[in-house]
């Protein structure tokens, strides 16, 4: 009965890094559609923004049935507990990937700030890199590496932190900036949560490790 549970178990985990690829994916073409113009993919991500949430959908019912059907030990427990939380960041970052492109849409031709999409540029990087090694911590079930989560954090929230004045001076020196400014700061707030979201994986990880369940960053004022 443990081993057709492990396998079925393998599933699931096969599952959940399959929908990680496709979120990560999600994050590149939301950012890359903004700071290139490109309406045509963000519009075609809006259309198919429920194709995450089916994903999560298919491996919470797979985990429950899991629980329900097959009695896991303790240990196992926690494993499918583990997935079944991270998922639920997944489908997040998810939905702010595709509310990225709903700003590529909504600020159209307006004046736009350079200096300012290259920001965005490398937080998107910084987010996606993060992103490859949180997954890559659950698959190994590195707790080292899923610790390590804060420090790329920290580079976002401050990235997110001299964007925001950045967008301010540059729109007071560019006023028909004025409607690309309103979507950057959306966009590298939204970003910034991406980061807290692998933040939450990477306490899963830990939790699926160890079965330690804490904060690895305190809540901030912004």
């Amino acid at each position: 009965m443990h081993e057709i549970f492990l396998d079925e178990l393998k599933k699931l985990n096969a599952q959940f890094m399959e929908m990680g690829v496709l979120v990560n994916d999600l994050i590149d073409k939301g950012t890359r559609s903004f700071v290139e113009h490109d309406k045509k993919t963000a519009q075609q991500m809006i259309a198919e923004d429920k194709e995450v949430a089916k994903e999560a959908v298919k491996i919470e019912k797979k985990a429950l049935e899991l629980m329900a059907l097959q009695q896991p030990v303790a240990t196992d427990f926690r494993v499918v507990i583990s997935i079944l939380k991270a998922t639920t960041d997944l489908e997040r970052i998810g939905e702010n990937a595709n509310s990225i492109a709903v700003e590529t849409v909504r600020v159209k031709g307006n004046p736009r700030l350079p200096e300012v999409e290259k920001v965005i540029s490398n937080m998107t990087h910084q987010v996606r890199e993060m992103l490859v090694q949180v997954l890559t911590a659950y698959v190994q079930e590195n707790e080292k590496d899923a610790r390590k989560m804060v420090l790329g954090h920290a580079k976002v929230f401050k990235d997110y932190k001299n964007a925001r004045q950045m967008i301010i001076d540059g729109v007071e020196q560019e006023p028909d900036a004025a409607v690309a400014s309103a979507s950057y700061f959306v966009i590298i707030r939204l970003l910034e949560r991406i980061s807290d979201h692998i933040v939450n994986l990477a306490s899963w990880v830990i939790y699926k490790t160890s079965g330690e369940l804490f904060e690895l960053i305190k809540p901030k004022k912004k």
